[in-house]
């Protein structure tokens, strides 16, 4: 049997992540400050006009892009088949797709974080798995952090490559590595005439892994002197190394066509040059990448949502039941009318976090943390109704439907893929927590030490000082602020839902205060009293997206009917959800849940299971698998002539 791995405990899984977090914020946060009671349009508007030269750059490659994916892509095939053709790919890579945002000076196409998630949102419409290919590639592989953190010789010799569509890829996720990295067990040791690292290890999902080319590779270095912690490190890993293999390809309910495996490093040589930025600063080089790659995903869920909207449109419209179409029923009109509403919002966020990222003025870590979590709840949400409201023929398949004659909408293929957007580059649950952790963070600054359990008796009183001072100033000021009419009026109808947002802001604030003092220490253990916080501050955050993508329609005169309506729309169901929220902060069931599922877990109500088959045979099977493998890498001694 094979021995049994020592976990990380609670605290050193927090000690990890909490020394990989950015600790400083060096740049503006419009969310931060929404959080922290201030609603500060200044930040955010009027947008900054985009350069028209890369625009106009940005308009001929997406116009071919669009071109290619309507006549190449087929993401019904590649679904069927479980592969995106190489063609796909090469035809991709040769009009500049694998290195959208990659300077000109190393092959790119040098185009704005904005033009980005818009060629990705046209290649998603097509293809999900498509569009996770160069997401994978470009937003979290390796043109990314190497762009950030690179050394410019590391730059002249992978950049090219990579933007030609030498395939890249990301691993860290290990067996015991999901969300927390402190269980990573992958090692790099320097050689003994420190020419390069042997890297030893396994990773698990890696997207894009078993095609790729290079990729990289986080690994436990050996720990500096006077520490016992062993630093997590990024290294450039070249797949045609010896010791590199693809042990298995994985499937999925959705995105089949996905290339993503489990990658096995034995003994790998990897040049001292191809350390990525510094030994041990693999999960923070990691986390700071994320900042723009997770704004991928909610750029895949917009285009999920407007493709979804002209299905709905077209069958809602034109299917009569009961004497009428069915999207005039209330029942489904309303759902439409919020699918469009979200699907607005959506886009909204998108394209302000992505003209924020372009600008280089903000630290967009919390816009887009928050643009992962509610993006993706969000898109599942609007293909889930979709499905709905398509009724029996959303939950048939595209070649089912085909072979009877009727209109083939992929909508049982869009559920599947996208249910992996909330778990995948951070589950929904962890986004949450990452969000708590960071829009809290100036609490933590000033009274973090009254809540660490290490901290010395001084430490504490200080603390405490510290924290009195700052709170008998901060407290009352989160009271006084100017949410009454004529401010924002230049918004027009839409100016009340900003006042708001202005005066719920403060109220966040106070609220996130309460929580605070209530809990203690504790509170760090309720986290769906801080989910309830954090979903406030997200709704917040998408109202002001809203408002201002709608006035910037308005201005640009074009033919978007309705915007206004849309945005109205959004707001006033996100004020509802917002109260719904508030209300629950305090007066909730969340103990007495917690204790039922605490009850369940320990086998006393496991009488529940009774009257079905047992799902013990699967882990029997797993077992015996396991069994069967450890015996096959078992060394078998020759044996010894008798004397």
């Amino acid at each position: 049997m094979a021995e049994e791995k020592k976990l990380a405990t609670e605290l050193e899984s927090r000690e990890v992540a909490e020394h990989a977090r950015e600790q400083q914020w060096e740049k503006s946060s419009f969310a931060k400050m929404l959080f922290e009671g201030k609603l500060d349009l200044d930040l955010v508007y009027p947008a900054p006009e985009p350069d028209p030269e890369e625009q106009e750059r940005a308009a001929r490659f997406l116009e071919e892009l669009e071109v290619f994916a309507r006549t190449h892509i087929d993401g019904d095939q590649h679904d069927t088949e479980g592969w995106v053709p190489q063609e796909v790919l090469d035809g991709l890579a040769e009009m500049g797709a694998f290195g959208i945002k990659t300077p000109r000076k190393y092959g790119g196409l040098e185009l704005s974080q904005v033009s980005y998630n818009r060629a990705l949102a046209i290649i998603a419409s097509r293809c999900s798995a498509t569009g996770a290919f160069l997401s994978a590639h470009q937003s979290i592989g390796v043109p990314g952090p190497l762009l950030k953190f690179g050394t410019e010789e590391q730059k002249d010799r992978y950049l090219p490559r990579l933007a030609k569509g030498a395939l890249s890829a990301f691993a860290l996720t290990e067996h015991d590595v999901g969300s927390d990295p402190a269980n990573l067990s992958t090692t790099a040791e320097l050689s003994e005439d420190g020419s390069h690292w042997i890297l030893n290890g396994e990773k698990l999902w890696t997207t894009n892994g078993p095609r790729a080319e290079i990729i990289v590779v986080m690994a436990r270095t050996p720990a500096p002197e006077g520490s016992k912690r062993k630093p997590i490190t990024a290294f450039i890993v070249e797949t045609d190394w010896e010791g590199v293999e693809t042990l298995d390809e994985c499937s999925f309910m959705g995105l089949r066509a996905l290339s993503n495996g489990a990658l096995r490093f034995t003994d790998v040589k990897v040049p001292r040059e191809n350390l990525l930025w510094g030994e041990g600063k693999g999960l923070k080089l990691a986390l700071i990448t994320l900042n723009t790659g997770r704004l991928a995903l909610p750029a895949f869920c917009a285009a999920a949502g407007k493709g979804s909207l002209e299905m709905v449109r077209d069958w809602a419209g034109n299917r009569v039941q009961w004497g009428l179409p069915v999207g005039h029923h209330d029942a489904v009109a309303q759902m439409i009318g919020k699918m469009a509403a979200d699907t607005f919002a959506l886009e909204a966020l998108v394209e302000l976090i992505g003209a924020m990222s372009d600008s280089g003025r903000f630290d967009i870590r919390l816009e887009a943390a928050v643009a992962k979590m509610w993006g993706t709840e969000t898109g599942w949400d609007l293909v889930n109704d979709a499905l709905q409201v398509r009724g029996g023929r959303g939950y048939e398949t595209h070649d089912s439907l085909r072979a009877r004659g009727e209109v083939s909408y992929p909508v049982e293929r869009w559920l599947r893929d996208m249910r992996i957007n909330t778990i995948f580059e951070g589950s929904s649950e962890i986004m949450r927590l990452f969000i708590a952790r960071e829009a809290v963070d100036r609490h933590f600054s000033i009274a973090g030490d009254l809540v660490n359990p290490k901290a010395s008796a001084g430490a504490k009183m200080a603390a405490l000082v510290k924290a009195g001072l700052f709170y008998a100033w901060w407290y009352p000021t989160r009271f006084l602020g100017w949410s009454a009419w004529p401010r924002y009026s230049e918004f027009g109808s839409l100016a009340r839902h900003l006042r708001y947002v202005e005066r719920t802001s403060r109220r966040l604030a106070r609220a996130t205060f309460y929580t605070m003092v209530r809990f203690g220490p504790g509170l760090e253990k309720r986290q769906a009293v801080l989910g309830r916080v954090v979903d406030i501050g997200a709704e917040l955050l998408v109202m002001s997206a809203t408002v201002l993508y709608a006035k910037t329609l308005e201005k640009r005169g074009g033919d978007e009917r309705g915007a206004d309506a849309l945005a109205d729309a959004f707001c006033r169901q996100a004020r509802r959800r917002i109260s719904a929220s508030f209300r629950s902060i305090f007066r909730n069931d969340d103990v007495a849940t917690y204790k039922v599922a605490r009850r369940y877990l320990d086998g006393e109500m496991e009488w529940l299971e009774r009257g079905v088959i047992s799902l013990a045979g699967y882990r029997e099977l797993q077992r015996s698998v396991a069994e069967e493998a450890a015996y096959e890498h078992t060394e078998v001694p020759e044996p010894v002539p008798a004397s």
